[in-house]
């Protein structure tokens, strides 16, 4: 099938005005040429809007209608930032101040906090959850560690909606929320809370926001400085702003109107800290004269996942529904979203991992050749990230979990870009730059300086991910170098310094694994959505009928981070052996082949459903006894070791010690975290079931073909009380498909 276009890397700047509108569909022209006035921009996923109000940005820059330092242009993430300052930089209109709220208020407030109060600011608190600990310790209240995120939520949704916490309970009762805990109780918290942080001379996040509108109100000349630095204002994701929020951007606009916003209200999905659709929805009543604009041609998914996503809104109720976006596919058509169901959880995430080695297979090897990078799983909860890392990494699939570290602060990173630069001003009195073929062999010999090879290494963990961060950085000489034939060194570094000030990362390889909120603002060529089961999503906590409409809302977002590739699936149990008492989720009623019609209409998703257990040629999991006392096993661990957690164990002790001994070593060799190797429950069932051969090793849960070649020998001669064979006696590592 035909592949999405994607922007090249460096695309040459435009040197006109005229030319910032050459490729814009005729709805995102109009948003780029409507620069008087506000403008609100209904923008469906997928439709472009972040290319659509860049453009408008940089149209205006350049046809000198917009000083850039006038402009200021803010989002949520720090990530959505960062790719919206690096478009705007290709675009020729580096200059404006991209930001999210917080930043930019943080950024006034330091800035005019001895002007306005004298003195130093006071100290961000930068995790506010172990003050709310012993603010609750101090009123008398124990906290589970969940019941304490309850609380520190509920603080935060209180601060952003603006209540106090003396008026907290009544402000809870009329918003219809459901309190996580006694509310008087949260509110004796959040009142000691706030002493303790006054104590201290700190303050948190919300505070940055509260502090910043407090200066703004009550300083007139304080307000004024602002709106002649800022005169041009820019929301994405409107639909995410928060009362508090808002009222920030009105005291930055003053009485002025030169405003432009965008947002879907199908992709509201932050309630929980505040966020409301309202502002958008109500945009037009509160500015009667704004330009409205709907985006729904959608460039980034197929025909076949715009019509599931569509018929998954046209059964939303709500008033965020009566607004939903008919998207409409501007794409060749692509294969059926696959739904699929498993017996259990480690049978789903087993197949999950089976049919992204299919994925990456190349083209020539008959796959479908889509890179790691390109792919990713999806879930609820991040708990559920767990068995799906085990999976991948027993399919010897890299992967990295989304939320971790920005790529320009890794430590790898950091140390190559000391390397790069070092080798910039020595220019061509480094040795190590003699024999290198171009800028991208440049890079990869300055880079081998620092342990970097083009071979990577095997397995998985920090060492692959190190490689990974680093062979990102050579691609990105190669992008630059195709761009910029004659590109020296030192203009790649000054690129690579730029990127880091707009944190715009380059792609690292490897399948992501993220929650479906962090997943928001992302895409790929391949999603996998994974543990769609009703009490997963819609989650169990989700009582009231907007909070149910929310989830269903989190599902379309996920749907539409798909490019061509769409999986969905469910485990009817949670462990092997268990008692299949789920059910898909709701919302795949009428949608997934051989469910019924639900809500107003039953949009088929086409597809297949694939129902059975696991592994290939693995006969459906029964019921596992206790080899002990026979009663039926549930939980994963007592499956893996075959008897009750409190039935007598047959563990040899020193061969368990043996065993960690060796996980422990075998771990650093390879750079991977210990569980990775064998958890302690495998390790424990090897100890007890004592294996006098691979057949008997492979019969224990959690030792797949995989480990068997991997680790087989090692384990086997530790079981024998043998030594352990030598490394280079021992198999290659190999992928389990081979």
């Amino acid at each position: 099938m035909t592949s999405v276009t994607r922007p090249t890397p460096f695309p040459p700047v435009p040197d006109s005005a005229d030319a910032v509108l050459e490729g814009l569909d005729p709805e995102q022209r109009a948003v780029a040429t409507t620069l008087r006035g506000p403008v609100c921009v209904l923008a469906g996923a997928g439709t472009g809007k972040t290319r659509a109000i860049t453009h408008r940005i940089a149209y205006g820059v350049l046809a000198g209608v917009f000083q850039p330092a006038t402009v200021l242009a803010v989002t949520f993430t720090q990530r959505a930032a960062g790719e919206m300052r690096g478009r705007l930089r290709q675009l020729g209109a580096g200059g404006v101040q991209t930001r999210t709220f917080h930043s930019a208020a943080l950024r006034q407030l330091h800035y005019f906090w001895p002007k306005a109060v004298g003195g130093e600011p006071p100290r961000l608190l930068e995790r506010k959850v172990t003050l709310v600990a012993e603010a609750a310790a101090r009123s008398r209240i124990r906290l589970e560690r969940l019941e304490l995120r309850d609380v520190t939520g509920e603080i935060e949704w209180a601060k952003v909606t603006q209540t106090t916490p003396e008026d907290y309970p009544a402000a809870l009762a009329k918003s219809g929320r459901e309190a996580p805990r006694d509310p008087a109780e949260t509110r004796r918290i959040y009142a000691t809370y706030e002493q303790l942080k006054q104590d201290r001379g700190a303050i948190d996040f919300e505070d940055v926001l509260l502090l910043t509108v407090g200066i703004l109100q009550d300083r007139s000349d304080i307000a004024e400085t602002v709106r002649r630095q800022y005169q041009h204002f820019t929301v994405d994701e409107y639909q995410d702003v928060s009362p508090l929020q808002q009222r920030l951007l009105d005291l930055w606009l003053g009485e002025r109107d030169s405003l432009c916003v965008v947002g879907d209200a199908s992709q509201t999905i932050y309630s929980f800290t505040g966020a409301t659709p309202d502002h958008l929805l109500n945009f037009r009543a509160r500015h009667p004269e704004a330009t409205l604009v709907k985006l729904v041609r959608d460039y980034r998914s197929t025909p076949q996942v715009v019509h599931l996503a569509n018929g998954l809104l046209a059964q939303a109720r709500g008033r965020a529904a009566e607004h939903r976006l008919e998207l409409v596919s501007q794409r060749p058509a692509g294969p059926e979203p696959d739904f699929s169901e498993h017996a259990d959880e480690p049978a789903e995430a087993e197949a999950t991992a089976r049919r992204i080695r299919e994925l990456l297979t190349p083209v020539a090897e008959g796959g479908a050749g889509v890179p790691a990078s390109e792919i990713a799983v999806l879930y609820r909860v991040n708990a559920q990230s767990e068995i799906y890392e085990q999976a991948l990494a027993d399919a010897g699939v890299p992967y990295q979990l989304r939320g971790a570290e920005r790529f320009f602060e890794r430590p790898e990173i950091r140390q190559a870009g000391l390397a790069l630069r070092g080798a910039a001003r020595a220019g061509g009195n480094d040795s190590a730059l003699l024999d290198a073929d171009g800028l991208a062999g440049q890079v990869g010999a300055v880079l081998g300086s620092t342990g970097w090879t083009p071979e990577p290494p095997a397995g998985s963990g920090a060492v692959r991910d190190r490689w990974e961060s680093l062979r990102a950085l050579v691609r990105l000489a190669e992008d630059f170098q195709r761009a910029t034939p004659d590109a020296t060194l030192a203009a790649f570094v000054a690129e690579l310094e730029e990127r880091a000030a707009a944190q715009h990362a380059p792609t690292v390889e490897g399948v992501t694994l993220a929650s479906l909120h962090t997943a928001k603002g992302l895409e790929w060529d391949a999603v996998f959505l994974v543990g769609l089961t009703d009490g997963m999503l819609p989650i169990t906590y989700a009582k009231t009928p907007e909070q149910v409409e929310e989830e269903r809302r989190l599902l379309y977002v996920g749907v539409t981070r798909a490019r061509s590739y769409l999986m969905l699936s469910w485990a009817l149990a949670r462990s092997p052996g268990g008692r299949a008492g789920r059910r898909p989720s709701r919302f795949l009623d009428g949608l997934r082949p051989g469910s019924g019609p639900a809500g107003s209409r039953a949009a088929g998703g086409g597809g297949s459903v694939e129902r059975g257990g696991g592994s290939r040629g693995r006969k459906p999991r029964g019921p596992v006894p206790c080899r002990v006392c026979g009663r039926t096993l549930t939980e994963a661990a007592e499956i893996k070791l075959r008897r009750c957690a409190d039935c007598p164990s047959a563990m040899d002790e020193e061969l368990y010690e043996r065993l960690r001994e060796w996980r422990v070593e075998r771990a650093k060799e390879l750079g991977r975290p210990a569980y990775a190797v064998f958890t302690d429950v495998t390790l424990m069932a090897i100890a007890e079931n004592m294996p006098g051969g691979e057949g008997e090793l492979a019969g224990i849960s959690g030792v797949g073909p995989h480990k068997l070649r991997q680790f087989g020998a090692d384990v086997l001669a530790l079981c024998a009380g043998e030594p352990v064979p030598a490394a280079d006696s021992q198999l290659p590592e190999v992928s389990p498909e081979k």
